[in-house]
């Protein structure tokens, strides 16, 4: 019977079932049926498979650990063969297969103690094990002869030793009294040369010049000092971890002090802090392991801020770049597309995660992939830890194409949870082909109210005021020049050229893909240069507009990159533009005979029963639908009047399509004078919807009929 290690309650064995998960075990059997479920144990990595990676648990057991096990992506996991690694057995099987589990704790220090697994012996201390190595080799190496009585050498040579020390008594007693005089000197002397060092530490200490962080991987076990914000504090089952931003990149540093303890309360997200520490390699991460860590104020708190802020301003603002291509609408909004490429780079040089969240259209998905190109490698460049790209960017579509209330809450309550778990700072959100009308206000105030940044991009006609929710908005409406010949995939591409210079030649072909008919030459041009012909910018168009679809709840990052970033991957987006082309023409077939034609005020209405005459679960949506139905201009010929409008008249709204030259808040308004009962109002402005109570629906529609065909 034996007491717990860390709580002292009777155990059997050195560690109570309590605490069992607390300690890291190093196994000391040979057999997969003498480990332990639920502990965790040391290993060696032994190699790499597809599905995860073979780890040895003492020298002749192997198990497997899962990637579905991982806390990140199996080929973003930076362990080498042979590498110490520690993990949980979660299971054996009865073929003697052994499952593992992940562990957050990749370092010793994090757990509150070590034991070795004995089979035989159970969970004992690392000396209790030496001390049994160590007596074996005393009973190997014991020189009896047998029976327990000593050699007769020794014993002379023992007796000898006890004649010579009873004859010397006076010289004892003379070599005591000088032994006590030395050591009298000694001690005068070790005080001097303490005092000494300590005067030369404390002055070493206080003279101790700074280093940039950037220069932290030339230093590896050096002892160095470096001055910054902390952007980020989260605690471990070890040390606590603050993530240290100087003016020059951003560094973990660990401090301990109890396993599981908070060192230095005092120190918070947005304190400049001065640390001392050793530069350590850890799993090919740079850490610095802190000595001391202070919380600075006053006048040396404002010289580390000033010189933050000099180095962020600076940095974050872009050079002076050429837009992708010559395009008047675009040149509107120089300006804006420079000041929301500055906000993206100085939220991710403040360590802010950054928030795309766009419209579920093809254009929308084109614009928001270009802006990811461009901000994943300065996360990369920013942060050490190789999966940073995973925590300081994500990019979400919007299914119903407006940042709504469902939208900024859910966001909202994920931005609150990181900031009180994690201590994260707030992030900035970027409304791409969204944010500017009247469905997203009460999102945007919701983000206003807790000083979330933001930006939107768009090209859609906005809402007045609208836009004095966002720190920068960039819609060249908002400057009075026309955007009808815009897609939000040009802006895009011109924002993301401005975050990041680099990827200027990997976004080029972007624009042409975002447009479904009429692409302007120079950027047809652009995509030629860069290899992408017109059948292939169209087989891109549609493979997103599918999978645009199919992700419209959760974006899956690896694939539309592919898509639209793999060149060489053309028949990846050839297989899905097909089943796009397959998909629309079936439905098409469907529809076509079911189109009617009716006139009003010299207008021509095709409309379409979306609640009768489509599959309204499948693909195409209904918004893919009316556009190509529209832009074929089916059922118009012949139909009385100059002007043409597609409308998609589902159960309770109305879809209208006219090259934006409806308004239908214009629409809605007039509607609910001519059918007062039908709760009539609009959602978006050009060629958006309106909405009615089913109950009125026939009314609904000859209203708006009306109502277009006056405006018109």
């Amino acid at each position: 019977m034996g007491s717990c290690i860390i709580c002292g309650t009777p155990a059997d064995g050195a560690i109570c079932d309590s605490h069992e998960q607390d300690v890291l075990f190093e196994f000391a059997g040979d057999n997969p049926n003498q480990l332990t479920p639920g502990r965790y144990y040391s290993g060696t990595v032994d190699g790499f498979a597809e599905f995860g990676v073979f780890v040895n648990i003492g020298d002749r057991v192997t198990g497997l650990l899962h990637k579905s096990e991982l806390d990140q992506r199996l080929d973003s996991l930076d362990w080498d063969e042979g590498q110490t690694v520690f993990v949980q057995v979660t299971g054996v099987r009865d073929n003697g297969n052994v499952d593992l589990g992940w562990s957050i704790r990749q370092s010793e220090r994090e757990f509150r103690g070590k034991l070795i697994d004995d089979p035989e012996k159970g969970a004992i201390l690392p000396e209790e094990a030496d001390t049994d190595d160590a007596d074996e080799t005393d009973d190997q190496q014991a020189t009896t002869d047998g029976s327990g009585t000593v050699d007769p050498a020794e014993r002379q040579a023992a007796e000898t030793s006890e004649s010579t020390d009873e004859s010397e008594p006076e010289r004892d007693a003379e070599s005591e009294q000088e032994t006590e005089n030395e050591q009298e000197a000694e001690s005068e002397q070790d005080t001097e040369r303490e005092a000494e060092e300590t005067t030369d530490a404390d002055e070493s200490d206080s003279e101790r010049a700074r280093v940039t962080i950037d220069s932290l991987s030339d230093r590896v076990d050096e002892q160095v000092r470096i001055e910054g914000e902390v952007v980020g504090a989260r605690q471990t089952s070890g040390p606590t971890v603050f993530e240290v931003r100087d003016e020059t990149a951003t560094v973990d540093c660990a401090a301990f002090v109890e396993a599981g303890v908070r060192a230095y309360p005092e120190v918070e997200t947005g304190d400049h802090v001065r640390l001392d520490g050793v530069v350590e390699l850890r799993n090919n991460e740079l850490q610095v392991e802190t000595d001391e860590l202070e919380k600075l104020a006053g006048e040396d708190r404002e010289a580390v801020e000033n010189r933050l802020e000099a180095a962020l301003t600076s940095e974050a603002r872009p050079d002076d770049v050429d837009l992708l291509a010559d395009h008047e609408s675009v040149a509107a909004v120089h300006g804006r597309i420079r000041d929301a490429a500055e906000e993206i780079r100085r939220a991710v040089m403040e360590s802010r995660p950054v928030i795309v969240r766009h419209n579920a259209t093809a254009d929308g998905y084109v614009a928001g992939a270009a802006i990811e190109r461009a901000v994943l490698p300065l996360v990369r460049d920013e942060h050490a830890k190789s999966d940073a790209e995973y925590h300081f960017f994500d990019r979400r579509p919007l299914e119903g194409g407006d940042y709504d209330m469902a939208d900024a809450t859910k966001d909202v309550t994920t931005m609150l949870d990181n900031r009180e778990r994690h201590d994260e700072k707030l992030p900035l959100f970027v409304l791409v082909a969204a944010g500017s009308t009247d469905e997203s206000r009460d999102g945007l105030e919701l983000l206003d109210i807790y000083d979330a940044p933001r930006v939107t991009v768009d090209a859609g006609y906005p809402d007045e005021g609208v836009a004095d929710l966002a720190d920068v908005a960039v819609n060249p409406y908002l400057d009075g020049t026309d955007a009808a010949d815009l897609t939000v995939g040009v802006l895009g591409a011109n924002v993301a050229a401005h975050v990041n210079a680099d990827v200027r030649e990997d976004v080029s072909h972007l624009p042409a893909v975002s447009y479904w008919d009429d692409a302007p030459d120079d950027y047809t041009d652009l995509a030629s240069d860069a290899g992408y012909d017109a059948d292939h910018t169209t087989a891109l168009r549609e493979a997103v507009a599918l999978e645009a679809f199919y992700q419209s709840y959760e974006d899956k990052r690896e694939l539309i990159t592919d898509l639209l970033f793999e060149h060489e991957k053309r028949d990846l987006a050839e297989h899905v533009g097909e089943q796009f082309r397959e998909k629309l023409e079936t439905e098409l077939d469907t529809v076509e005979p079911n189109l009617s034609v009716r006139g009003a005020n010299g207008v021509s209405f095709t409309v379409l029963d979306t609640e009768a005459f489509t599959h309204r679960f499948d693909f195409p949506p209904t918004g893919v639908l009316l556009d190509e139905i529209h832009r074929r201009e089916l059922g118009a010929e012949g139909a009385p009047g100059d002007e043409h409008v597609t409308l998609g008249f589902g159960e309770d709204e109305i879809h209208v399509r006219s090259d934006g030259r409806v308004n239908v808040r214009e629409v809605a308004a007039d509607a609910a004078d001519e059918a007062p009962n039908a709760g009539i109002s609009a959602k978006g402005t050009r060629d958006g919807a309106v909405e009615f109570l089913t109950g009125e629906r026939d009314a609904a529609l000859d209203a708006v009929v009306e109502a277009i065909s006056q405006r018109l």
